[in-house]
């Protein structure tokens, strides 16, 4: 008998997937690596340390959570050595994109003969919409489980290339990648495009998901905060990110808003969003890393979709 190991995207799914009482051990995979800064030896002491002082410093992520929550639960994948089959369950967004390239960095390095396979959600029916793992039928999901891709040594020596890339110091080579490379991983080149437009527009200075706050702000004319932020999170496209990543984002755009009750632009927010005027330097931190790369260091020219470096 073949022995099983699934590494998941997330709690919620971990739940799900417990109650389909597939065979084999199951391990979460706790980690947003698509924010703050990564290196490429995943799971070495200076990877999870730096992790640490990022969620700790921008999110007041606690020692003991951080090592509860997701330590613990790499530790147990560290111990599962004995499984000749591992699946891996993630979705099309960014944020499961980057994570997935991470576990298959660190499986190239540690779990090199196990057979290693993906169920990976995303467009799953006639319509435009990008489905989630949780938001399948228990049917669906075993079907994809049926039907899982089993990766070859050349797909997973492609994610460990991606991942070594994404955490390099200039995303002009992931850029390059994109432009030439038919993926083997069919979601892989949206989510990085995704990731690229994450570095500040010439125009105004803020990302496309910041120009999509305050595009949202001027448009729906939400009631509150909360309203604002329910809108952007249901029309993010590839991101994939949670409520309290975007309450982060809107809080570093504060300014640029006259009230959050109903929420309304300040005039500067209108000329910024109109691109009349460049937010650029009051939102210039020169310690915030997108992957491997300073955020602040390059600029994204939305015209011609290139990254250009400072």
């Amino acid at each position: 008998m073949k022995s099983l190991l699934h590494i998941t995207n997330g709690d919620n799914f971990t739940s799900k997937l417990q109650s389909l009482h597939l065979k084999g051990d199951i391990i979460t995979w706790r980690e947003m690596l698509c924010e703050g800064k990564t290196l490429c030896a995943v799971g070495s002491e200076s990877f999870w340390k730096t992790r640490f002082e990022f969620l700790n410093k921008n999110y007041k992520v606690s020692k003991s959570w951080f090592v509860e929550k997701t330590l613990k639960e790499y530790r147990s994948l560290c111990n599962h050595k004995q499984q000749d089959q591992i699946v891996l369950w993630f979705e099309y967004d960014l944020f499961c994109q980057i994570n997935m390239l991470a576990v298959l960095s660190w499986l190239k390095t540690h779990r090199r003969h196990a057979e290693i396979s993906l169920v990976c959600s995303g467009k799953e029916d006639e319509s435009d919409k990008l489905y989630g793992l949780n938001e399948l039928s228990d049917e669906k999901l075993l079907d994809l489980y049926d039907n899982r891709t089993i990766l070859s040594q050349d797909d997973i020596e492609f994610a460990d290339y991606v991942w070594q890339l994404y955490c390099s110091d200039n995303p002009i080579r992931l850029e390059n990648l994109i432009a030439h490379n038919n993926f083997q991983f069919q979601y892989l080149s949206e989510a990085l495009r995704a990731h690229l437009k994450r570095f500040p527009t010439i125009k105004n200075g803020l990302n496309e998901m910041e120009n999509r706050i305050l595009d949202t702000a001027a448009s729906q004319k939400p009631e509150s905060r909360a309203v604002l932020l329910n809108q952007v999170l249901a029309n993010q496209g590839y991101y994939g990110f949670g409520d309290t990543q975007y309450n982060r984002m809107i809080s570093s755009l504060k300014p640029l808003f006259g009230s959050f009750n109903p929420v309304k632009l300040t005039r500067k927010g209108k000329e910024v969003l109109t691109n009349k005027a460049n937010y650029y330097s009051q939102l210039r931190d020169n310690q915030l890393y997108l992957g491997g790369s300073l955020k602040y260091n390059f600029l994204y020219n939305s015209t011609t979709d290139r990254i250009l470096k400072l």
